[in-house]
């Protein structure tokens, strides 16, 4: 076991988060997901209130914080919104590979546009037909003189619409097998030759977008490369674990949010002369449904612990994501039906918890992909 405690100043960055979730947030989450609206604005706000980009270091214009504090702070505006929390923390997750394998050149440009100037960033690896299986990477980048073409498509781009930055997974070597040959590339989305599709329409997480992109002879030069060439499938490993830890700390955190409004709901609904607070069934639900957010807490509090330490491996990150979000989509399940039909309306919240809950098993890797690996390690 792991323990994780917070610092004070972690404890003041998360009271600053679920305030602003609670105001910002909380208050536009039905416009956005009513109208499919991707909130910039918002999103820049927090940027300006040093809540995003926490990890990008001060030497070029960020806070220099580590990612703990920018898990901390997308969990809590995960309780505010998870289609919010998904589009903010894109970025974050796109920079990651850049802070931790870039030179310092590509730094300079592209940290001091994203933490100086609010510039968004995205991280495009899933294709059409490969789904979860990186492995299967088509995308195609051929070596010309000093720079490199690219060619082929993406789909399901978190900030793909938006983003000014693409971290690119592309193939770079086809006489090896699988996911080696691979490498990340930095791509300005102006490059001629790039262009963005379809913002894809999903049943939930309307507040972010997801979009289609396509690479059309792009040419950059060898020093856009992030990384080591021929290597980018270790970096992109190594991230997908803090990717999964996010995920896992936003299904726990989104599950409290709908917990404490069903809550309140049941307090105030009235059946058969009582509110529906007084009957055992309510009760128990409500009991299990806390139980059940209480375990999962603890074991993702380890979790940020052992993230803290370089320790959460691929399994106990598999493990976490798996779990909570099946979690959440049980959660969501339950309270929504304590609303009984009114549950199944638009205009109540808990309707989009239940419609935003369904997409944590699918993306970050699904929960067969994630159970596979856990099979592994048990299974050498």
């Amino acid at each position: 076991m792991v323990n994780f405690q917070l610092d004070e100043m972690q404890e003041m960055l998360k009271e600053l988060a679920r305030e602003f979730a609670l105001e910002e947030i909380r208050p536009k989450a039905e416009h956005w997901d009513a109208t499919s609206t991707y909130p910039k604005e918002t999103i820049l706000a927090a940027h300006e209130m040093g809540l995003l980009n926490l990890h990008i270091p001060e030497a070029y214009g960020g806070p220099g914080l580590g990612s703990m504090e920018e898990v901390l702070v997308n969990e809590e505006l995960a309780w505010g919104d998870p289609g919010f929390a998904t589009a903010a923390y894109a970025t974050a997750l796109a920079c990651a590979p850049i802070i931790t394998g870039a030179t310092d050149a590509q730094k300079e440009v592209w940290l001091r546009k994203v933490a100086e100037e609010g510039a968004l960033a995205s991280y495009a690896v899933t294709e059409p037909g490969a789904g979860s299986d990186v492995a299967a990477c088509k995308t195609s980048a051929v070596r010309d003189g000093d720079d490199y073409i690219i060619n082929g498509s993406k789909t399901f781009i978190t900030n793909g619409q938006h983003a000014d930055v693409v971290v690119v997974v592309a193939k770079t070597n086809t006489e090896v097998s699988g996911a080696k040959g691979t490498t990340l590339f930095l791509v300005d989305s102006d490059s001629p030759g790039f262009s963005r599709g379809r913002n894809l329409e999903k049943i939930g997480m309307h507040a972010s977008d997801t979009s289609e992109l396509f690479f059309e002879d792009i040419r950059v030069p060898s020093t856009s490369i992030l990384g080591e060439l021929d290597r980018g499938f270790g970096v992109l490993m190594g991230e997908l674990q803090r990717e999964r830890l996010a995920l896992s700390v936003g299904a726990v955190s989104a599950a409290e949010g709908v917990l404490a409004e069903t809550v309140a709901y049941v307090k105030e609904r009235k059946a058969f002369g009582s509110t529906i607070a007084t009957f055992q069934n309510t009760k128990f639900k409500l009991a299990e449904t806390a139980t059940d957010i209480r375990v999962l807490r603890a074991f993702v509090e380890e979790c940020k612990g052992a993230f803290l330490k370089g320790e959460l491996d691929v399994p106990t990150a598999s493990m976490a994501k798996v779990a909570t979000t099946e979690m959440q989509g049980r959660v969501a399940d339950t309270c929504l039906q304590l609303f009984g039909g009114y549950g199944y309306m638009k205009e109540y919240g808990v309707s989009r918890a239940f419609v935003d809950a369904r997409v944590q098993r699918i993306y970050g890797g699904t929960s067969e992909i994630m159970k596979e690996l856990i099979s592994r390690d048990l299974l050498g």
